[in-house]
């Protein structure tokens, strides 16, 4: 199976989930984005090593870098390789100089050591095409090819998207993209998904 390339894009405050972030990951030389819903702890994790801030004392993360170092352990690339009822599935290409091992971990742990041995990070079409949202001149759209609706009043935050119709969810999903409400996004995503699956 052909693995794509991801670049790390943005990562924001989830507006709906307390303590919980939106990491967007892009397709290299491609207009498609892969919003996951991620820790707050996590999400500090990878934020502190982009932005190239060195805490007082190691973090977690930090502590398993400076551990594999110390016996000759790269981490080679990170593959998102699995998508199961909205959770992603990631796996660590560790080497030593003689052999590859894969090493199961939350996708986000494994992008928080991506950034830190500088190694890329790679997904699959399926993964994407299930769950990419691709860019559209300003806007987003999800992959399913979702057809824009007409604007509604949007109904009580106290509904549940399991009770919306198909049409309220496109509708809520467009707007979710405007506000660059990914985490939301995902979430409507997940509920018209799962109605075409089962």
């Amino acid at each position: 199976m052909k693995k794509l390339k991801l670049d790390i894009v943005g990562l924001s405050y989830s507006q709906t989930q307390s303590g919980a972030y939106a990491l967007v990951l892009g397709e290299v030389n491609g207009r498609r984005r892969l919003p996951i819903i991620i820790g707050g702890f996590e999400a500090q994790a990878i934020a502190i090593e982009i932005e190239k801030m060195t805490p007082s004392r190691p973090l977690t993360h930090d502590l398993f870098k400076s551990l594999a170092e110390t016996y000759n352990v790269t981490i080679q690339e990170v593959i998102i390789y699995n998508l199961v009822d909205g959770i992603f599935y990631a796996k660590l290409m560790c080497s030593d100089g003689k052999k590859v091992s894969e090493i199961d971990a939350r996708t986000s742990d494994a992008i928080a050591l991506a950034v830190r041995f500088d190694c890329p990070i790679y997904t699959y079409e399926f993964i994407l095409a299930t769950a990419g949202i691709v860019i559209e001149g300003n806007e987003f759209v999800f992959l399913e090819n979702i057809e824009p609706q007409p604007e509604e009043k949007t109904p009580p935050a106290a509904l549940s998207y399991s009770s919306l119709s198909e049409d309220e969810l496109k509708v809520k999903l467009k707007e979710a993209l405007a506000d660059e409400a990914y985490e939301r996004a995902a979430k409507i995503r997940d509920e018209l998904s799962k109605r075409r699956s089962s």
